[in-house]
Parts: structure tokens; C-alpha cells; sequence
């Protein structure tokens, strides 16, 4: 047993190789990371250079391109397809950066330029990010955090989660939810096919938001002077809210209310699921269904004093 497992790691440490390379490179370079499988991991420092490190096997090769205007770094085979190749990177914090790939895991942090990721078979993760930021996975989920600018953000089979962000964001999901917090933006369109849809945070005047979901709850977390002409739809599914409506134009399903002095536009929709809006600080999940629960008992109470008093 033993000298079986010590060949298993000499053949692992013949065919493992560690590639560490430093570029420099001139302030208005993009950096350019495509990878067949694996995971790229970026972050960032104050230096005009690019460290790339890879972990991969034997047979595949690290290619590194440096033109005017864009470092390119690949994966490529000896024979056939590259395989895995792990990706330690360090750029500029300025620098603009796309990462495309099939099976692989992104991660990015520290960034203060525009971001692009995209990979079929894996979780994209962005902590930072000013400008245009765009992210997309087929299978895998979507996390960003502290990101300015302009997003757009999209799943097929798993999940949206965004907090701490200020600007417009676009965030798509098919089955997954979205979960939008600590957000400060006067555009967002939110929708998922099968999920549910939570916000939490500001209504800036004349904003524009739009949340739709088919199989799915929506949950609004406003604060108590937010200020909007609410729109709502659904065919199967509840309407619940913690504030006072005033109800302008009803149509069966259909309905339109105002809050404050309506200076926003809110568009709710919801197949078959549940719309609630909620107070600010409330969270998704079993919390909403606790503070809803509070709601009613309230209203109950109130009732049964009214119903006392006569």
C-alpha cells in the first residue's frame, strides 16, 4: 500500500506543472483570460504589470500574447483539448478585463474597471468592478458585491445575488431566484422563470423598476417614505403589503396604487406566485412569511378592538 501511494504522487508531480510568469504592461492594456476548464481567479494590485500563475498538466501549454492594447492569456493542448488549468492572476486595479471559458469558476476582486465573464459550467463571483460590468453563466450561479457602474447579469440554471451596489442593473436567471440588497439604483429589470424575486433598497425619485418572475414569489423590501406609482399582475397568485395603498385603477388580476407621491414607476408581476411589499431591513425566505404573519395579527387585533368598542 504504501509504495502504491507513493507512485500515485511521483506520477502526480511529473504530470502537475506550475507556470509563474510577470508581464508589463502600459496603462491602457485589457487583459484578455481564456480557459477551457478549470478556474481564473483575479485580483489586483498598484504595479503596471500582470502576474499570471497556472497550475496544469504536462500536455497543455500557457500561451501569453502581449500586443498594443491587450494581453491574452490561453490554454492550449499537445494533443487535443487543453486540459484543467487553474489561474492565479494579478492586474492593475484599472485594468479592464474579459474572461471567457466552458467548465470553469470565475472569481475577480479588487477591480475598479470594466468586467466581462462568461463560462457554460461554472459560478462567476465579482467583488469590485466600476463601469460596464457583465456577467453570464449557463450552470452555474452569479454573485456580485461592491460593484458602481452598469450591470448586467444573467443565469440559466441557478441564481442571481447581488448587494452593495450602486447603477443600473439588469439581472436574468431562468431557474434561479434573484436576490437584489443594499442596492441604490434608479433602473432595474429583474425576472426569473421558475424563482422568487427579493429587492431591498432605495426608490430614487422618477426611478424606473420592473420584477417579473412566472413560477415564483416577489418581495419588496421599501422604505416607509419610498415614493412610486405601483403596478401590479398576477393571474393565480396573492397580492400582500405592509403599507397603506391608495388604489387608483383595478381590472381583475390587474391593478394599479400609489405610494407617497407616486415620482417612481413599479412594476410587479407574478404568474402564480405571491407579491408582497415589505419594510425596509426585511429579508427573504421564512422571514417574509414571519413579518406578513405580524401584519395580519395586527389587522386582526385592531378588528377585534373596533369590533369591542361596538
Amino acid at each position: 500500500m504504501i509504495s502504491m501511494f507513493a507512485a500515485v504522487l511521483l506520477t502526480t508531480s511529473v504530470f502537475t506543472v506550475h507556470t509563474d510568469t510577470t508581464v508589463t504592461v502600459k496603462p491602457d492594456t485589457r487583459l484578455v483570460v481564456e480557459n477551457f476548464g478549470g478556474s481564473v481567479t483575479v485580483s489586483t494590485w498598484a504595479r503596471n504589470a500582470v502576474r499570471i500563475e497556472a497550475e496544469h498538466s504536462t500536455r497543455a501549454m500557457v500561451e501569453i500574447e502581449n500586443t498594443d492594447n491587450t494581453l491574452k492569456v490561453s490554454s492550449s493542448g499537445r494533443r487535443g483539448p487543453p486540459r484543467a488549468t487553474d489561474y492565479t492572476i494579478t492586474m492593475p486595479k484599472g485594468m479592464g478585463l474579459r474572461v471567457g471559458g466552458v467548465y470553469t469558476d470565475v472569481t475577480v476582486t479588487g477591480s475598479e474597471a470594466e468586467v466581462r465573464a462568461s463560462t457554460v459550467r461554472g459560478d462567476i463571483s465579482l467583488l469590485g468592478g466600476r463601469g460596464f460590468v457583465s456577467l453570464r453563466s449557463v450552470q452555474g450561479g452569479v454573485k456580485v458585491r461592491g460593484a458602481r457602474g452598469r450591470l448586467e447579469l444573467a443565469s440559466v440554471n441557478e441564481g442571481v445575488d447581488v448587494a452593495d451596489v450602486e447603477g443600473e442593473i439588469q439581472a436574468e436567471t431562468v431557474n434561479g431566484d434573484v436576490v437584489l440588497a443594499s442596492i441604490g439604483s434608479s433602473m432595474i429589470e429583474a425576472s426569473t422563470v421558475n424563482g422568487d424575486i427579493c429587492y431591498q433598497g432605495a426608490i430614487a425619485k422618477d426611478g424606473h423598476y420592473r420584477f417579473a418572475t412566472h413560477n415564483g414569489d416577489i418581495s419588496l423590501g421599501l422604505p416607509d417614505d419610498a415614493s412610486a406609482t405601483v403596478s401590479v399582475s398576477t393571474f393565480e397568485g396573492d397580492f400582500e403589503s405592509v403599507f397603506k395603498t391608495r388604489l387608483t385603477d383595478t381590472g381583475g388580476k390587474r391593478f394599479n396604487f400609489t405610494l407617497g407621491s407616486g415620482s417612481a414607476e413599479i412594476a410587479l408581476e407574478s404568474f402564480q406566485g405571491t407579491i408582497r411589499l415589505l419594510h425596509a431591513g426585511s429579508k427573504c425566505g421564512s422571514d417574509v412569511d414571519s413579518e406578513m404573519e405580524q401584519v395580519k395579527l395586527k389587522h386582526k387585533d385592531k378588528l377585534k378592538d373596533k369590533n369591542d368598542d361596538e
